[in-house]
């Protein structure tokens, strides 16, 4: 059984140096801990735990997303971005390959409160999922991360007054909806199809998080070629220190 754990730190700094991310790390005891959003340069901090390999992606703008992979698993390659001209820039992506397996951590571009970013948005989506279905011609793939949309409706607390806006425009779930018809498992659905109340993300405003009035953002998404290996999805909202929390996947696979 492999362990994965996905968290959008938002300042990976700002964590660390609250002290929360070495304990919230060492408590889950992930095979792999993915990072999106950790606003680093290289450098910019020392972090290592015994045991673990850790891959690194930066965004050129300083202060600005990026990702990051710690694993426990020496991988036979390790690749970073999609390969497109345009959208390699800004550190989001990280692809670790293994015998069986690719695993990529992600960190989708937000499409901004006035939606002046959907378009590059949507062309994004198209270029990662052709990244996915590439690394799909030799093995299935888990990859995980924010992807800045609220699938349907059960998976934010209000989901009519946001319709149309920024993370659950009818753009980016069509999306989402063509991502899951190429082959692909939204796994905490796959075991929870109508659990409410589950959500990953909560603004800073309004009390959002005492309230609970959050949105399912981040993900675990693997292959269907994966499903029957599927053991256990949880999103660990006990868990603070960022807007989001962690989100877990279990499956049985080797490495």
């Amino acid at each position: 059984m492999l362990k994965f754990i996905s968290w959008n730190v938002n300042g990976l700094r700002a964590v660390n140096n609250k002290g929360i991310f070495t304990e919230v790390f060492q408590s889950l005891d992930a095979d792999f801990f993915c990072l999106q959003e950790t606003k680093l340069q290289e450098g910019q901090i020392d972090l290592c735990f015994e045991g673990y390999q850790s891959f690194w992606n930066y965004a050129e703008k300083k202060g600005y997303s990026g990702t990051a992979i710690f694993t426990k698993h020496t991988p036979l390659e390790v690749s970073y971005g999609i390969n497109k001209e345009g959208f390699d820039n800004e550190g989001r992506v990280i692809t670790l390959t293994y015998p069986d397996f690719h695993i990529v951590t992600v960190y989708t571009p937000n499409a901004k409160e006035d939606l002046s970013r959907l378009s590059y948005r949507e062309e994004w989506e198209d270029a990662f999922l052709n990244h996915l279905k590439k690394l799909e011609e030799t093995k299935p793939v888990i990859f995980c991360g924010d992807l800045n949309v609220a699938h349907k409706e059960i998976d934010l607390k209000n989901p009519k007054p946001n319709r149309g806006k920024a993370g659950f425009t009818d753009e980016e779930r069509g999306k989402f909806n063509t991502l899951l018809e190429s082959g692909f498992t939204d796994t905490f659905r796959y075991f929870y199809p109508e659990k409410q109340g589950e959500y990953s993300w909560w603004s800073y405003r309004y009390n959002a998080r005492k309230n609970n009035a959050g949105w399912r953002i981040d993900y675990f998404v693997t292959s269907k070629a994966l499903d029957e290996k599927l053991l256990g999805a949880e999103i660990h909202q006990e868990i603070f220190g960022s807007d989001h929390c962690p989100v877990e996947l279990t499956i049985d696979l080797k490495v």
